[in-house]
C-alpha cells in the first residue's frame, strides 16, 4: 500500500471548469493508505498515444479496460473516471459508477451497454456517457477507483455530486494515461 492523499484530481478538474470550485470540499485532504490498483488495455499503453479510434475521430466509443489490485475486504464497488489535461482545457470525459466490486474488466463501448446496476454521470460536455476527447495533444488518464460504498446516484446526476462520492469513498485506486491523439 502507498500513502495518498484521498482526491479525485477530476473532482476538482470538474469543478474548476464548472465554476464550483467554491464548494468546500475542494482542497480538504483526508490522508488514509490506500491501496494500488493495476489498470491495462489491450488497445490502450501507459505515456503512448490514445489511438484516435476511441476519440471523437473514431467511433468505437470508450475503450476496453482491465484492473486487478490485491483483495480488499471493504471493497463494495468500482468507478471508472477518464478525464483530460489539455491546452487550452481540462474536461471529464467519462464517469461510470457503482460496477460491481467483483467485476476486473469492461469490454470495448462499455459506455453504450453498461454493466447492469451501473450509473453515468453527466459529464464537461453536458453528455451522459463517454464523451471522446478530441485535442490532439494533451493527457488522457483512466482511473478505476475501488469504493467502500457505492455512490447511490440516478445516473445522470451532475459531476460534482458524483465526484464528490467517489472521493468520499476510495479505498483504492490506478490508472492508465495515454498521451496525446495518434
Amino acid at each position: 500500500m502507498r500513502r495518498f492523499a484521498v482526491s479525485v484530481t477530476a473532482a476538482a478538474v470538474a469543478l474548476s471548469v464548472s465554476g464550483c470550485s467554491s464548494l468546500g470540499f475542494i482542497g480538504r485532504s483526508q490522508a488514509q493508505d490506500i491501496a494500488e490498483i493495476n489498470v491495462a488495455s489491450p488497445e490502450l499503453r501507459e505515456s503512448k498515444p490514445l489511438p484516435s479510434e476511441y476519440s471523437c475521430k473514431g467511433d468505437q466509443g470508450s475503450p476496453p479496460l482491465r484492473w486487478s489490485s490485491q483483495p480488499l475486504s471493504k471493497a463494495k464497488s468500482i468507478a471508472i473516471v477518464v478525464d483530460s489535461h489539455t491546452k487550452p482545457r481540462s474536461a471529464v470525459h467519462w464517469v461510470l459508477y457503482d460496477i460491481p466490486a467483483t467485476t476486473t474488466e469492461l469490454g470495448p463501448n462499455a459506455a453504450e451497454d453498461p454493466p447492469e446496476g451501473t450509473g453515468q454521470a453527466r459529464v464537461t460536455s453536458g453528455k451522459v456517457g463517454y464523451e471522446p476527447p478530441c485535442e490532439p495533444t494533451g493527457s488522457y488518464r483512466f482511473t478505476v477507483y475501488t469504493l467502500s460504498g457505492k455512490v447511490g446516484l440516478p445516473a445522470g446526476s451532475p459531476l460534482p455530486a458524483v465526484l464528490k462520492k467517489i472521493a468520499e469513498q476510495t479505498i483504492a485506486r490506478g490508472r492508465l494515461t495515454a498521451v496525446n491523439i495518434q
